[in-house]
């Protein structure tokens, strides 16, 4: 599987979104990305409660252990790669949790624009 260059929205090397849990489509940190990444787990974020609540009434239970997949589940305050347009639709819904550009894969941009992304920017200023 080729995985996209690690670039973030602004040109610059993509940092590492989270590690506890460890986070991105590859499991790497970063929200990595390849073709194979159907849903783009592209936007990093703050996980807040009105998001996991806003994901698990769209099926998405983010915030329950799947022991299976070494998955812990998800607490307000982790850092995770968001599906891009999941978070799109979070932001209509104004349940959006906060974005880490820097750590933000740049095919974000296909699906998000970067003006939507830095209103709710947590490491601008």
């Amino acid at each position: 599987m080729q995985m996209e260059d690690s670039i973030n929205v602004f040109g610059d090397p993509l940092q590492a979104c989270g590690l506890d849990p460890v986070t991105g489509f590859f499991r790497d940190g970063c929200c990595n990305t390849s073709d194979q990444d159907a849903g783009s787990h592209t936007v990093c974020v703050e996980v807040t409660e009105e998001f996991l609540e806003f994901s698990r009434g769209r099926g998405n239970d983010l915030s329950s252990p799947v022991e299976e997949f070494g998955f812990p589940g998800l607490k307000p305050g982790d850092r995770w790669c968001l599906c891009a347009a999941r978070w799109l639709e979070a932001q209509q819904q104004d349940a959006a949790p906060r974005v880490y550009l820097q750590r933000t894969h740049v095919k974000a941009l296909e699906i998000v624009s970067l003006k939507l992304l830095r209103q709710y920017a947590v490491d601008l200023n």
